[in-house]
């Protein structure tokens, strides 16, 4: 009996208890999702903030057209939509954009099309400043763009405990360009282009040159050093190319030249001097009929061209059989140094390189200089001690005196008379000559061969 009211009050207090328990449960439901609506509202808020503060970075910066909107014209403020209105008392602040755009070079990227009503100036080049050149890589070595180094070449054939290397002044620019080779003293007793390359090559900037520049100032080091034209081996080594690597010791050195550095080149200059006392105007020997190398001639300044095809043997022909436009510079006279001739030489070059574009140079140096075809050597028809009544670089006229051989014993006269009209590109020195003795080298101007 007791049981049972007991489990009666503990009924009845259960109900009661659920009674009062529900009405809390119920405010509580209808609190969190009043709760759940404001975050909601909020979130919505703070977003339409977002946008907006998204499109005042954005509003300096011309936009494309799209889907038929109206696109500003750069410079002008496009009008923003109105944001959505907010309580007074709860203002959103500004957010700042979630993502930074990375820092990206603008000259890889398209510029953006230009908008209809807008006018658009021709598109200019892609690249404004000259590509950078790849790293030259020369005689085993590699030479930075924009840098300039002294190399070392050796033909590996010479004596090992006593051989020196021949140096090799390299200057490789900034900017793209061509190669442009420079080679001296193929005959060691030539100075004259020496000076030239040197001079050329050290008023170089690397940071302003497009190509690169290899000079070669003393080829034959052996035959300079004993102050001899030729080779050890009394050789010719200009009568040798390409050479071979199984031949003579001129063959040997011949082909390690050209096959370590001549082929490298794009443009060659081979400078040489007369010989036997013989002195040269400032000239170039081109093989005229050869377009591109008659074209090539045109970039030298105030320099004669004779047209001469080369022999076999020759550096400048051997170069030429191979692709390589290539001429030859003769300027003065062996065993000594000539300062007006060497300003020829470095004059000429500076022009060609600008010419090729690879300088640029603030005035031209002189008129360009004809062209001699043709052009012979006049020979004394007796010995004696040549003088000389003419200078290098006269016009003469056919049958004029160019010169007397004087016979020291008897006395006598021997006039030496020219054989064309034409100019002295080349003459000997005064100094005792034989019969047969080649005294004067008259060119002659000439229509083009073919014409």
């Amino acid at each position: 009996m007791l049981f049972s009211r007991l489990q009666t009050l503990t009924n009845t207090w259960f109900f009661l208890s659920l009674l009062l328990v529900l009405p809390t449960l119920a405010m509580a439901e209808s609190s969190v999702a009043k709760t759940e609506a404001t975050l909601t509202r909020e979130v919505m808020l703070a977003e339409l903030a977002e946008d907006e503060s998204v499109e005042d970075v954005e509003q300096s910066k011309p936009l494309r057209k799209a889907d038929g909107a109206q696109t500003p014209l750069a410079g002008s403020t496009p009008e923003k939509p109105a944001p959505a209105a907010e309580p007074a008392s709860k203002a959103q602040p500004r957010l700042m954009p979630k993502k930074v755009a990375p820092n990206i070079d603008l000259k890889d990227i398209a510029p953006a099309p230009a908008p209809e009503h807008q006018t658009q100036s021709a598109p200019g080049p892609r690249n404004e400043k000259p590509q950078r050149p790849d790293n030259l890589v020369l005689l085993d070595s590699e030479v930075l763009p924009g840098t300039s180094t002294r190399l070392g070449w050796s033909s590996g054939i010479q004596i090992a405990g006593l051989s020196q290397p021949t140096p090799v002044l390299v200057v490789n620019g900034a900017n793209a360009g061509p190669m442009l080779c420079l080679t001296s003293t193929i005959h060691g007793d030539e100075l004259n282009g020496i000076e030239i390359i040197r001079q050329t090559m050290y008023d170089l900037d690397p940071a302003k040159l497009s190509g690169s520049v290899v000079g070669i100032p003393i080829v034959n080091l052996p035959g300079f050093e004993q102050g001899s034209r030729y080779l050890p081996d009394r050789r010719d080594l200009n009568r040798h190319f390409p050479g071979s690597a199984n031949g003579s010791l001129a063959d040997r050195i011949a082909h390690s030249l050209f096959e370590n550095i001549i082929l490298h080149c794009d443009m060659l200059v081979d400078i040489h001097t007369g010989s036997l006392k013989r002195t040269n105007l400032p000239q170039l020997r081109a093989d005229m009929n050869n377009p591109e190398v008659a074209e090539f001639t045109r970039g030298f300044d105030r320099m004669a061209v004779v047209h001469s095809s080369g022999s076999p043997g020759m550096l400048r022909t051997a170069a030429v059989n191979a692709g390589i436009r290539a001429v030859t510079l003769e300027a003065g006279e062996s065993h000594r140094i000539q300062q007006h001739q060497i300003n020829a030489g470095v004059n000429s070059l500076v022009s060609l390189m600008d010419k090729q574009g690879m300088i640029s140079r603030m005035f031209v140096w002189g008129d360009p200089e004809p062209v001699y075809y043709d052009s012979a050597w006049v020979r004394a028809n007796h010995g004696g001690i040549l003088f000389s009544k003419v200078k290098l670089g006269a016009k003469v006229s056919r049958g004029q005196v160019l010169g007397y051989v004087s016979d020291p014993i008897t006395n006598a006269q021997h006039p030496i008379h020219s054989s064309s009209d034409g100019r002295v590109i080349g003459m000997a020195v005064d100094q005792v000559v034989m019969a047969g003795f080649a005294a004067y080298h008259i060119g002659t101007e000439a229509k083009v061969p073919g014409e």
